[in-house]
């Protein structure tokens, strides 16, 4: 597997995360920013089509050849499910329907979830906030690898492997990292994921349910559109731990790429976070940036100074210390 280089430990730092005191400067000084904290009135629509399209995938791929349907998996359904991933990311927000209607959102984010394969919506969500309000604090964001990840996935092959099992390692951290009770919507979740996947069942057989779960595998593992887990905050640069990219991807994952711009405004939806860079461009245009989320997966892989331990961590003992 070779020899292990690079990092050694994590990027340790003393200081509260930059994008709450960013958050007020821009807004004292655009306060038409806040006129974009509004529910993004596409949304419900296009996930709609999305959870639709995979549906009529399910009925299309019950007669396929196992390796095209694996084919089929990666290459469409594997964008279809990633874009679904984001969707919920963008709703965990509460953007398809407003603050006023958590409920709403937290329902349509399950519904979201159906093609996934596996329940997830409810707990991303519970996790999600906390990535947000304590970014990179040890013990806190489970975003961050763990040591274990960061000493084992240190040489070219073993990051190829960690990058390709990136949906395994997702799932497994919070219970590692910051283990929370169940909540009754993850199991409201986890009743309807498996409520829909036995209805597939019954109705097609065992293919579509294995395509509905290879797309998510694949799609969130080794998989062009994964690029943007290592590009949003692993240190590409020193001092920075938050990046944004402006490629032509955003079009399919609700501008996830614009993730400074997302950090610093979380309650913004995706289709209003290039409005936010032109109102602020001085803001954003000095930062470094990404050009391809392909480049980051293979800069990730044969860089030396990337790996998991590529990430900026603080200490925060109570809520206020990240804030």
């Amino acid at each position: 597997m070779g020899n292990c280089l690079g990092r050694s430990d994590f990027e340790w730092v003393y200081t509260d995360q930059p994008h709450t005191q960013r958050r007020k400067e821009m807004l004292a000084k655009y306060p038409a920013i806040k006129a974009l904290m509004r529910p993004d009135p596409k949304l419900k629509w296009v996930v709609l089509g999305l959870v639709l399209v995979q549906l009529l995938a399910c009925w299309l791929v019950r007669g396929l050849a196992w390796r095209w349907l694996l084919f089929w998996a990666y290459a469409f359904g594997g964008c279809v499910n990633h874009s679904l991933t984001l969707a919920i990311h963008d709703i965990s927000h509460n953007t398809a329907f407003g603050t006023g209607y958590a409920s709403r959102n937290r329902w349509f984010a399950i519904f979201a979830n159906l093609p996934v394969g596996l329940p997830y919506a409810s707990s991303f969500k519970k996790y999600h906030v906390d990535h947000h309000r304590y970014l990179g604090g040890d013990g806190l964001d489970v975003d961050v690898p763990t040591r274990l990840e960061g000493w084992l996935f240190c040489t070219p092959a073993r990051k190829l492997l960690w990058l390709a099992l990136q949906p395994l390692f997702y799932s497994l951290r919070p219970l590692c990292v910051h283990p929370k009770a169940i909540t009754r919507m993850e199991v409201l979740n986890t009743l309807v994921q498996l409520a829909a996947d036995l209805t597939i069942f019954a109705l097609w057989g065992i293919k579509p349910v294995a395509y509905l779960l290879a797309s998510s595998l694949l799609g969130l593992g080794l998989h062009p559109i994964s690029g943007h887990f290592v590009a949003e905050h692993y240190m590409f640069s020193k001092g920075h731990e938050t990046y944004s990219y402006y490629g032509p991807l955003n079009w399919i994952t609700f501008n996830v790429g614009y993730h400074m711009e997302h950090h610093d405004f979380p309650s913004i939806p995706g289709c209003n976070l290039p409005l936010v860079r032109k109102i602020a461009p001085e803001y954003y245009d000095h930062l470094p940036q990404h050009h391809s989320w392909v480049k980051v997966l293979w800069d990730f892989v044969f860089e030396d100074s990337l790996g998991p331990y590529a990430r900026v961590k603080r200490v925060c003992k109570l809520a206020q210390d990240c804030l």
